[in-house]
């Protein structure tokens, strides 16, 4: 299968303020987020990120979604670079993470009406599209009820709709189920099943173990921004669970740390 996401020796680093620098005890002036990250994502493929907090996930979702530009490196999107071709790039994914919350005074069917015109989705297919997605994820009763009023879970349900309002063919999903009760997190990775049942290609980060060894083809180990293990789900859970699997390979790379 060819690769459809190319990420090439991405580095990003960040400017500590004096308060960081007195909260994390440290002289340095930046922090390195992003250290030279390499790997890639098949199409119809599912592949998980997998680090513990501070590893660097969220800033390389950032990068690969155009919303932020690496200091070195670069990343393709079915062939289109993020740093030069952004806009080509935002075409063809969908992208969702808690750190861009839609607008709560405003209803999912304004909102997903609102994103579909920016990305030039046809009214008979958006109002479809439209359907189809608020019945899936149980929205048409409150979809002309404002964001701020709904419950965590639903308000993540609507953030993945609208995420998908363009049917696109790469979907970057940031900690998916994070804050998510059982019932709408089952929801949510049953979908993403369905999605890599229709060829989608998806990258996913997350925290939560079980997740990973449910849904994704392959993992890759992030540490201090740095790809330290990658594999096949699968292979790395012949003989072990990953969770034992990512503490070892924690312990190695920190030295006996936790």
């Amino acid at each position: 299968m060819e690769n459809v996401l190319v990420a090439s020796g991405l580095k990003k680093q960040f400017t500590l303020s004096r308060k960081q620098q007195q909260i994390e005890k440290t002289k340095q002036k930046t922090r390195v987020a992003v250290n030279g990250l390499s790997f890639a994502v098949k199409r119809g493929e599912i592949y998980g990120l997998l680090g513990p907090n501070g590893a660097g996930k969220t800033t390389t979702l950032r990068i690969l979604s155009t919303l932020m530009q690496p200091d070195e490196g670069d990343a393709t999107v079915c062939g289109f670079g993020v740093v030069n071709q952004p806009e080509q790039v935002r075409e063809r994914i969908g992208f969702l993470t808690s750190e861009l919350r839609p607008d709560e005074f405003f209803t999912p069917n304004y909102l997903f009406d609102f994103f579909s015109e920016m990305q030039k989705v046809p009214v008979q297919v958006r109002d479809q599209r439209k359907k189809e997605l608020f019945e899936r994820f149980g929205i048409l009763d409150f979809c002309e009820t404002k964001i701020g009023e709904l419950s965590t879970g639903m308000k993540q349900k609507v953030s993945i709709a609208i995420s998908l309002v363009h049917d696109p063919d790469v979907v970057i999903f940031d900690e998916p189920t994070n804050g998510l009760d059982v019932l709408t997190a089952k929801v949510v990775t049953d979908f993403l099943l369905e999605l890599k049942a229709r060829g989608k290609t998806i990258l996913l980060s997350t925290h939560i173990f079980s997740l990973v060894e449910k849904i994704c083809d392959r993992v890759g180990v992030i540490i201090d921004g740095k790809m330290v293990a990658e594999g096949e789900v699968k292979a790395l859970t012949k003989e072990k669970n990953l969770e034992d699997v990512f503490f070892d390979i924690y312990q190695q790379v920190k030295g006996g740390e936790v």
